[in-house]
């Protein structure tokens, strides 16, 4: 133990002008150890909930493994600030023998008085972290109150300018005109009566009109017809809102059909109710609005008569699910059922807006049968493979091995019904020679699935010599699916 060495742990979990830097607690540090030579160990951008750092866990693991005599930090909370990680921790510092040092707070940790007040220190940390939490999540609140853009990607139809509202730096949406117009197209094509999703993204499909890079699909169709980022908010709109239970931040004066809003979960709204608007709070938002207040009221109701948005299509219902690719596309076939009750694969692409052509009529379990005999022929030559009856035949080390192991069986047995009536001396014994023997059958077992591997591997090398073999009806992907 006398080559072990320190270690200096270091944690900032954000990068601020009023955080001391890991480079600052370094030196601290070092101070501590008057120079001496040390590991360091930072985890920086990682907060103290927890123990879930990269270097952090790399630091318990050289402790584990001895290498490690001290452990010197800036402050307690460095390590965490949670209660029970840090009693965890130095408990693992106890068992393996490593002193622990804070540079700016001292304890001595041998004594009970001493633990005693490194616990009170934690305990404080961790309420420090919890007032912290709360701090942040009502700040976000207040803030999400005012307008303010709260994070994220600017909604498809809006870029984002810096702006400053309230003397706090922040950043406003701002209308693209080509996307916006693509956004009115929408809603205007929704809110007819006879109209679908499919209906819109085959529309768009086929003018190879792209939302963010991709290829509108329906759930995405429908989540944003549900925002209300993208209205001209108007009294109507507040007293649809109102008449849903939504809480409205403004009041009804501040409704002029300029602007649009933002829709946000309420402090007490369970995730599961997101596509209620019962209890969500709505604020109005410094942006101009796209849409007209009455389309987007017509659209939103026309939704609220949809009992079930459209998840998304994946290829189901077939132990080929996801293999099997549309050879006009790439997307994945998808097996569905026809009135009649018959199983038949049809392309996802084409099943959600007819943009594609489609890959014809194909029953799935006559692709099913096909594929499976085509893994069979690929698969044949694996049927010679020696057994391991053949193996000890062909290498009498495994034969040698195989009675040896039968006659340590045979003894484990023995001595397991000896045990009946045994007084606590003989039990000692037995459980002792029992270990043993189990130990020596672990060992020829090993032996034995090594020795026969080695013989199976020179037999088929014998009677398969290595060649080029392709399939001959459905060629493997790039990504492991087979083309049809």
């Amino acid at each position: 133990m006398n080559n072990r060495i320190d270690a200096i742990y270091a944690r900032q979990s954000v990068d601020k002008k009023d955080s001391i830097s890991i480079e600052s607690q370094i030196e601290f540090c070092k101070y501590e150890l008057k120079g001496g030579n040390c590991k360091e160990y930072t985890d920086k951008g990682y907060s103290g909930k927890n123990t879930d750092r990269p270097k952090f866990q790399e630091l318990v693991r050289d402790i584990k493994r001895g290498l490690i005599a001290k452990v010197v930090v800036y402050k307690l909370d460095r390590i965490s600030r949670s209660i029970l990680d840090f009693a965890n921790m130095m408990e693992l510092f106890q068992q393996y023998n490593v002193e622990f040092v804070s540079s700016t707070e001292k304890f001595d940790t041998s004594t009970p008085m001493g633990r005693a007040m490194l616990n009170i220190c934690i305990v404080f940390a961790q309420l420090e972290r919890e007032t912290i939490q709360k701090r942040v999540t009502d700040a976000y609140y207040s803030r999400s109150q005012r307008g303010f853009k709260m994070g994220g990607k600017a909604p498809y139809g809006f870029h984002t300018e810096p702006i400053k509202m309230d003397g706090i730096n922040t950043k406003k949406l701002v209308v693209s005109p080509d996307e916006a117009a693509n956004i009115r197209l929408m809603f205007e094509m929704y809110a007819q009566p006879t109209t679908s999703y499919g209906d819109i993204t085959r529309y768009f499909a086929e003018q190879e009109i792209l939302f963010h890079g991709k290829e509108l699909i329906r759930p995405t169709l429908a989540q944003m017809l549900r925002n209300p980022v993208y209205v001209q908010a108007d009294l109507d709109v507040y007293e649809f809102f109102k008449s849903q239970g939504t809480v409205i931040v403004n009041d009804a004066a501040d409704f002029t059909g300029m602007n649009g809003c933002y829709l946000y979960q309420g402090r007490d709204v369970k995730p599961s109710k997101k596509n209620d608007l019962k209890d969500q709070m709505l604020v109005l938002a410094p942006h101009e609005g796209i849409v007209p207040s009455d389309i987007w009221l017509t659209c939103r109701k026309k939704l609220m008569n949809n009992m079930k948005i459209q998840s998304a299509r994946k290829a189901t219902h077939t132990w080929l699910a996801g293999k099997i690719k549309c050879g006009n596309c790439g997307y994945a076939l998808m097996s569905i059922y026809n009135p009649s009750g018959k199983q038949y694969l049809r392309c996802t692409k084409r099943l959600d807006n007819k943009s594609c052509s489609g890959c014809g009529k194909i029953i799935t379990s006559e692709l099913e049968t096909v594929v499976y005999q085509q893994m069979v022929k690929k698969l044949a030559s694996y049927k010679t493979l020696t057994g391991r009856k053949k193996a000890a035949k062909a290498n009498p080390k495994i034969a040698a091995l195989q009675v040896e192991l039968a006659h340590v069986d045979s003894e484990i047995e023995k001595l397991v019904d000896s045990l009946t009536g045994a007084n606590n001396v003989l039990l000692s014994y037995v459980n002792v020679k029992i270990a043993e023997l189990d130990g020596r059958k672990q060992e020829l077992l090993a032996r034995i699935a090594e020795l026969t591997v080695e013989a199976i591997s020179r037999n088929r090398s014998a009677r398969f010599p290595a060649t080029s073999t392709h399939g001959t009806m459905y060629p493997l992907t790039t990504s492991g699916g087979w083309w049809i």
